[in-house]
């Protein structure tokens, strides 16, 4: 019996890509949730849905625990979480049914639930947690559970259905966290971390976990959704980082951990203080990061290692200048070498997060990323398109190119959502053959025999090739920060227009 059932939205069997990989991460926002409540007395259980079926099994969780309350409280460290997938959707409207059918009340909070609060409570949700919100579900929870509904107006960071007049109310604004050690670790023991455990190591060889040490980003690319932060940064103390990797490591064998911040490494002070506390508790552990190119300084760097980062992912986001700064990125394309450069330096791998189809980019952009890439040769990419989500400029131009798909359906989707240069066909058969390609330098680096697997990046780019012309948008959208130009010229001269040419771009 508990009186409260945390749980979350993402199945990691309903997304193909995620599936394919084999890298599942306990839901720490979950787990931090969790951890407050239990910490104030509150009978707490977790059912995991990240590895167990949603319907049966969360039927059986149901049946055993018997909540008075069932939380659909979203993993808001886990970047499938913000892209506020169309199928966790889903997935919260069925655990909303089957809850209500076993006689709870059902609160909810994640980004696609605070970006859409009014569809959610239309549905049947009681209260939307909104933006940062464990102590708004700890103080929600304390009026439910004590039958004081009345009182919910008085809970900042709230949206709930005014039982009278039927009106959406949304309460004052909850003002974000700043001192962050405040909060317990997450309760990782009210999930069965030996499932992660045998899903990493049969697929992998190795067991990794998830830890965060900072919440937030204040840089302001204009394409990234922040409804849970906003551009607020906190960041944790380095021995509270420092020790939490101590226990991950030795008490739950860790060998590998994920450093899920949306950025890492932001202040080069602190990361020298946590590289000496993690040497101080012998906590290094192997892990890997997200981070931007202007941050990956030689000193830095250096001090990243020393406290155990092995991969570094950028947001390199294009290869030109133009596309980076219509994004609002802040960052020099020079400065992509040099980053790529120092990590190479002190042995980490650098992998650069890759997205095409912004507005405005034209089809000789695309072949400066392809060179950037050719010339820099990270050790991995993840290639994707340019998604708009509610709350960004970016989204604000684009609306009303937006037809009845708002929303990927998982994270394989890479579905087009407004008029780009091209069609969905094009920039998928771009994303394949980038990732052949970036494959291929890096087994031939590796020294391995690839006579076969070269034909399969040729092939591929053939196809690039053959799409670039017929699938061309003959009328892309438009945006006022690029007045009276297309958004692809297509009369204007262009690196390759063939094959052959193509191959320059990508000789050695």
């Amino acid at each position: 019996m508990a009186d409260v059932l945390l749980t979350h939205s993402y199945h990691l069997y309903y997304d193909r890509k995620q599936t394919r990989k084999m890298q599942p991460f306990p839901p720490l926002g979950t787990l931090y949730a969790a951890a407050l409540l239990r910490r104030a007395g509150v009978s707490v259980a977790v059912f995991d849905t990240m590895l167990n079926d949603p319907a049966t099994d969360f039927l059986m969780a149901l049946d055993r625990h018997r909540p008075k309350l069932v939380v659909v409280y979203e993993d808001n460290f886990n970047f499938l979480s913000k892209m506020c997938l169309t199928r966790m959707r889903e997935v919260a409207f069925q655990i909303l049914e089957f809850s209500q059918t076993a006689g709870a009340t059902v609160l909810v909070n994640g980004s696609d639930a605070s970006d859409h609060a009014s569809e959610y409570l239309r549905r049947g949700f009681r209260c939307v947690l909104l933006g940062e919100a464990e102590w708004t579900l700890l103080e929600a929870v304390s009026h439910l559970l004590g039958e004081n509904e009345q009182e919910l107006r008085q809970v900042p960071g709230l949206a709930y259905v005014d039982e009278h007049s039927g009106a959406v109310v949304r309460t004052t604004k909850r003002a974000l966290m700043r001192d962050l050690d405040q909060l317990p670790c997450p309760s990782r023991d009210l999930i069965d971390i030996d499932q992660y455990r045998s899903a990493w190591k049969m697929a992998h060889g190795y067991f990794s976990l998830n830890i965060v040490a900072s919440r937030g980003c204040p840089y302001r690319c204009n394409w990234c959704a922040k409804p849970i932060y906003g551009d607020s940064f906190s960041v944790r103390s380095p021995q509270a980082i420092a020790e939490e990797m101590r226990h991950l490591k030795h008490d739950l064998g860790a060998e590998h951990l994920w450093f899920a911040d949306d950025i890492f490494g932001l202040r080069p002070k602190w990361i020298r203080e946590l590289a000496a506390e993690v040497e101080r508790r012998d906590a290094a552990i192997p892990f890997k990061m997200q981070t931007r190119v202007d941050l990956m300084t030689r000193d830095n760097v250096r001090a990243l290692r020393r406290a155990g980062c092995a991969e570094a992912w950028m947001g390199v986001e294009s290869g030109s200048q133009k596309v980076l700064d219509a994004m609002d990125k802040g960052t020099r394309v020079e400065q992509i070498a040099k980053a790529r450069e120092n990590l190479r330096h002190e042995g980490i791998r650098a992998c650069y997060f890759l997205q095409f189809g912004y507005p405005g980019e034209t089809w000789q952009d695309i072949q400066s990323t392809i060179r950037l890439v050719r010339d820099t040769r990270p050790d991995d990419i993840g290639v994707s398109v340019s998604y708009p989500l509610p709350g960004t400029k970016f989204y604000d131009r684009v609306q009303a190119q937006l037809g009845a798909k708002t929303n990927w359906s998982d994270s394989e989707d890479m579905a087009m959502m407004f008029q780009g240069a091209y069609t969905n066909e094009f920039y998928r058969a771009l994303h394949d053959a980038l990732h052949a390609q970036v494959d291929s330098w890096n087994s031939c680096s590796a020294g391995q025999n690839l006579e076969r697997e070269h034909r399969g990046p040729e092939e591929l780019w053939n196809r690039v090739m053959r799409l670039e012309k017929t699938c061309r948008n003959p009328r892309p959208t438009m945006l006022s920060s690029f007045p009276g130009e297309s958004l692809v010229r297509l009369s204007a001269p262009v690196y390759a227009t063939s094959f052959d040419e193509l191959l320059d771009v990508l000789a050695n």
